[in-house]
C-alpha cells in the first residue's frame, strides 16, 4: 500500500493531489492527523505498519518521521532539522536557505508536474500575494480561472478542515483528482460548509465590543474560525488588536490575540505567550499572535493577562 499523509489545509490537499497525478498511483490511501495536531495519532501509526511507502507532504512533523520504519518521501517548505533516519529521504528548500512559498511548489519540481493545483497551494499559504509570482498568474491562466475564482476553491476547500471534518480533509483528494477546477465551484458539500462557515464569522464580527482601539469578541461555535474573525477584525475593520474567544470549542476554549503592525512596537507578544503558557495553556504565536487552547475554567486567567497590554 502507498500511503500519503498531508496537512489539511489547500497546500497540505494540493500537495497529495500532485503526487498521485506525478506518480500515476491508482492504489493509495491517503489520511490526515487530527486537526490542529502536528503528530501522528494511533490511526496513522497503524496505516504506517501497512504500508510498503510512505510520503509525508506540507505536515512539518520531523520528529514523528524520525521513528518510522517504511521508505519515506517528506517533503516540505516549513523550517525544519535535517532528518537522520536512513529511511526517509527529505525534499526541503529550506534546508538550503531558500524559501518557496508553499510544498505545492516543492511537490510540483520534485517530480515535474505544474498545473493549477501548485498555484492553489501558494494562494492557500500565502492569499492574495501569491498573485505577484509570475508562475501562479500563469498557472491559472492555463485553467481558466480567475483570481477570485482561485481564492474561493481555497476557501472551499479549507471549509473542510475549519469545519474540523478530517474524513472530509482526506476526500478533498479524491474529490480535487475526478473533477475539473471550474466544477469544484460549485460542489454542495463544500459549498454548504463554507456558507456556515462564513455565518460563523460574520455573526462573531457583528458582537465585536471594543475597548481602547481592540476589539473584544466573545462567542461559541465548533468551527475553527478564531483567526480569520481577528484577521478580518484588524485587517479589515481597523482595529488596532483582536482578543478573540471562542468559549466552547469541542469543550475547550479558544483564545486568539492579533495586534497590528503598529501595536507590535508596543506590546511584546513573546512576553504574553510565555505569561500564558505558563498557566499550563497550550499557547504559542509569533510576533503579532498569540494563540491558546485551554480549559474553560482558565479563560478568565488568560483574558486577566491579555488585558494589561490592552491599557
Amino acid at each position: 500500500m502507498r500511503l500519503i499523509l498531508h496537512h489539511w489545509d489547500t497546500d497540505g490537499v494540493t500537495s497529495a493531489a500532485i503526487l498521485v497525478k506525478a506518480l500515476g498511483l491508482e492504489d493509495f490511501t491517503n489520511l490526515t492527523a487530527p486537526i490542529g495536531e502536528f503528530r501522528f495519532d494511533e490511526r496513522i501509526w497503524d496505516a504506517i505498519e501497512k504500508a510498503e511507502k510512505l510520503y509525508v507532504l506540507d505536515f512539518n512533523v520531523p520528529n514523528e518521521v524520525e521513528r518510522v520504519k517504511v521508505p519515506t518521501l517528506f517533503i516540505d517548505h516549513h523550517t525544519q532539522p535535517k532528518i537522520e533516519n536512513p529511511l526517509v529521504e527529505q525534499v526541503n528548500p529550506s534546508l538550503e536557505g531558500r524559501h518557496y512559498p508553499s510544498c505545492s511548489l516543492v511537490v510540483s519540481e520534485h517530480f515535474g508536474l505544474f498545473n493549477a493545483w501548485t498555484a492553489l497551494g501558494a494562494v492557500g499559504d500565502i492569499g492574495e500575494r501569491a498573485f505577484e509570482l509570475e508562475w501562479v498568474d500563469r498557472l491559472l491562466k492555463q485553467e481558466r480561472l480567475s483570481r477570485e475564482e482561485a481564492l474561493r476553491l481555497v476557501e472551499l476547500i479549507d471549509s473542510n478542515y475549519i469545519a474540523m471534518d478530517r474524513e472530509g480533509v482526506e476526500e478533498a483528494v479524491r474529490v480535487l483528482l475526478s473533477h475539473p477546477l471550474k466544477k469544484l465551484l460549485e460542489y454542495e458539500p463544500w459549498v454548504k460548509k463554507a456558507e456556515a462557515i462564513r455565518d460563523a464569522i460574520e455573526g462573531a464580527v457583528s458582537n465585536a465590543g471594543e475597548r481602547n482601539g481592540f476589539a473584544i469578541v466573545h462567542f461559541e461555535s465548533p468551527f475553527n474560525i478564531i483567526s480569520k474573525v481577528a484577521r478580518k477584525l484588524v485587517w479589515e475593520m481597523g482595529y488596532k488588536g483582536a482578543v478573540v474567544v471562542n468559549e466552547d470549542f469541542h469543550g475547550k476554549a479558544q483564545i486568539y490575540f492579533r495586534i497590528s503592525g503598529e501595536e507590535a512596537g508596543r506590546i511584546n507578544m513573546a512576553e504574553v505567550i510565555e505569561r500564558v503558557r505558563a498557566l499550563g495553556t497550550n499557547a504559542g504565536g509569533k510576533r503579532e499572535v498569540l494563540g491558546c487552547v485551554c480549559g474553560r475554567d482558565k479563560i478568565e486567567d488568560v483574558l486577566a493577562i491579555i488585558e494589561e497590554y490592552l491599557r
